[in-house]
């Protein structure tokens, strides 16, 4: 049997390298340097390739791409959403993806990413609550306790210091889980029975639900002034989570209009509804929030450029860790324009 060369193998990051990975740099020190990655990539927003991604919708979930560019480094992520796969105990959104050189277009690594979005979606979070939420929120709701919440709550914690979340979910198991799992992480934890109770003195509030549909998580008169809404779940065409009217009292910050018109809770509005974009509060060329009494709204739907940064912050991880495996991926002939004959000098080995 012919030995691979060096060149064929691309480093692979397993499930189990990636929770290994996550406990060598500890959770809240990593969803802060992965907050810090993607700040810094927002800033330097127009040098990325930028599309709404590919979605195949069926009437059960979706499957997605999400690729980009930043004219160096590709990277492209394939993650599906199937609300009903908690009821045969499988995970709602599972993912991976892969970042490659745009010079050789060879890949430099591919990784499991269920973990891995879950530390980007809630640091993508608290990054931009750290540029809307008001001054001193030391309070989160946290609606819907699945598997996103815990992820959410540190990610606040460590990046904006909340030092209070308040649990809510329709399923008090989800909330008993998520209790548990925050229990010894420095926060206090409170448990309610209602999204009413849930956002009781809270500052922020995070919504972070599952079901596919149009629903109504929090209604208008839930919602008073000066608190920061930060809406997780809607993302992806007829599933919203806000009533409409919250949304025309609120500033509302997204990541791509394009995209986020589509799946997000702005999906309500009119398509010319005023939206601001995240990474133009980042780089001074926007306001973010304007004044005490406000209503911000990040509308997060999750973007191809948070994946990117993710992807190239765990690259830049792995080195000299061992957490990866080399998989023997690339044909590498010793002639390049031999492939057949590669084949052949195999079975003659």
């Amino acid at each position: 049997m012919l030995t691979p060369s060096q060149t064929a193998y691309v480093p692979f990051v397993s499930v189990e390298n990636m929770m290994r990975l996550v406990l060598h740099i500890g959770i809240e020190k990593m969803l802060t340097e992965l907050a810090a990655e993607i700040e810094s990539d927002f800033a330097r927003w127009p040098l990325f390739d930028k599309t709404a991604r590919v979605a195949s919708h069926s009437d059960i979930g979706v499957i997605e791409l999400m690729p980009t560019s930043d004219g160096e480094t590709y990277g492209f992520k394939y993650v599906n959403g199937h609300p009903s796969n908690t009821k045969q105990g499988l995970q709602t959104v599972t993912a991976f993806g892969l970042l490659a050189s745009v010079a050789t277009g060879y890949p430099l690594m591919l990784s499991e990413m269920t973990i891995l979005t879950a530390l980007r979606t809630a640091a993508t979070s608290a990054m931009a609550a750290k540029w809307l939420a008001p001054n001193g929120a030391s309070v989160m709701a946290m609606i819907g306790n699945g598997a996103q919440a815990e992820f959410q709550a540190l990610a606040f914690k460590a990046i904006c210091g909340i030092r209070e979340v308040r649990l809510y979910d329709i399923d008090p198991l989800a909330t008993e889980k998520c209790a548990n799992n925050l229990k010894d992480q420095g926060l206090a934890v409170i448990r309610c029975t209602s999204a009413e109770e849930a956002i009781m003195g809270a500052q922020i509030i995070t919504t972070c639900t599952a079901d596919k549909q149009y629903a109504t998580i929090l209604s208008d008169n839930m919602v008073g002034t000066g608190v920061h809404i930060n809406a997780v779940g809607g993302d992806c065409p007829g599933k919203t989570e806000l009533h409409r009217d919250i949304l025309l009292r609120s500033g509302i910050f997204v990541e791509y209009p394009p995209q986020t018109r589509i799946e997000g809770e702005i999906q309500q509005l009119d398509p010319d509804h005023p939206v601001t974009e995240l990474w133009q509060v980042i780089n001074g060329t926007a306001e973010g929030r304007s004044d005490a009494r406000q209503i911000t709204l990040f509308d997060s739907v999750g973007f191809a450029i948070e994946d990117f940064s993710a992807l190239r912050y765990v690259y830049s991880r792995l080195k000299g860790t061992g957490l990866f495996q080399n998989l023997d991926m690339i044909a590498d002939p010793d002639d390049p324009r031999d492939l057949f004959g590669m084949i052949l000098r195999a079975g003659q080995a």
